[in-house]
């Protein structure tokens, strides 16, 4: 029987190519979106492959959009997977000293909030079954700090540790919960057109030590490692996916003075 997995935003990006690698490899896609056009294009692309593939539509921290998706998934009758994929450094402030709460609100509903809700309402199935694999998305800049976007970070860190804590939680009814957490990585969110705007390609060497950005296959390999009972004996981990970074580097003042990189122009 085909496994069931959801991934939330799953039109574009990281999450289209989590979509495509587990329709790859046999799995009932339910995408969850807020793109239309996007979500219908990748599920398009996924259909024409010989995949299947069903579309919710909505903004995933709202509670409409996640009973839709529980209902979806109790049609189904089943859930293996749940990909909670939606993530966003916007609405971005030049300082905390700048920013909102308003803005504090919306970073929290898009990075924290609907991890919450989407667990909450999907978990309860899989503790039911007596299997399932929960895979989140934190960030790197969840484990160091990152000028700018103290919110942000701060969300993504609460994403990796309510992992931890709710792998030790339902463990014990066969359920096992992990993360990935990317940087630089080229998507339409991150371009590699936009970080290296001003900037000497050659000079990636000394930003990322695999010297390239992550491509969207990079997640979606581990993602699918997480969910597969290749790693049945792992839970409550954060997997750093960041070419290195976190290893060998951090964020730099820049020399004139105008805040901060983690991309500096000089070896």
């Amino acid at each position: 029987m085909k496994r069931v997995s959801v991934v939330t935003g799953g039109a574009q990006g990281i999450g289209a190519a989590i979509v495509r690698r587990l329709a790859a490899d046999g799995d009932s896609l339910v995408l969850v979106d807020i793109d239309a056009m996007a979500a219908e294009a990748t599920a398009g692309e996924i259909a024409a492959a010989g995949g299947t593939v069903r579309v919710v539509l909505g903004d995933v921290s709202a509670d409409q959009t996640v009973a839709e998706v529980a209902e979806t998934v109790a049609g189904l009758g089943r859930l293996d997977v749940l990909v909670n994929n939606v993530g966003d450094f916007r609405p971005a402030s030049k300082t905390f000293g700048h920013s909102t709460p308003e803005q504090w609100q919306r970073l929290y509903e898009v990075n924290l909030l609907h991890v919450f809700k989407m667990c909450h309402a999907l978990v309860p199935r899989m503790i039911e079954q007596g299997h399932g694999a929960v895979v989140n998305v934190s960030t790197v800049e969840a484990f160091r700090g990152i000028p700018g976007h103290a919110v942000y970070s701060a969300y993504n860190a609460g994403v990796s540790a309510f992992t931890k804590s709710l792998a030790v939680e339902v463990g014990e009814h066969g359920v096992r919960v992990n993360a990935v957490a990317p940087d630089l990585t080229d998507t339409p969110q991150t371009s590699r057109e936009a970080m290296l705007r001003g900037r000497d390609p050659g000079l990636l060497r000394s930003w990322l030590p695999l010297g390239r950005f992550g491509q969207p296959e990079d997640f979606a390999g581990v993602v699918a490692f997480l969910a597969s009972p290749d790693a049945g004996f792992i839970t409550g981990h954060t997997i750093p996916v960041d070419g290195g970074t976190l290893a060998a580097s951090g964020w730099y003042a820049r020399e004139d003075h105008k805040g901060w990189t983690n991309m500096p122009n000089h070896p």
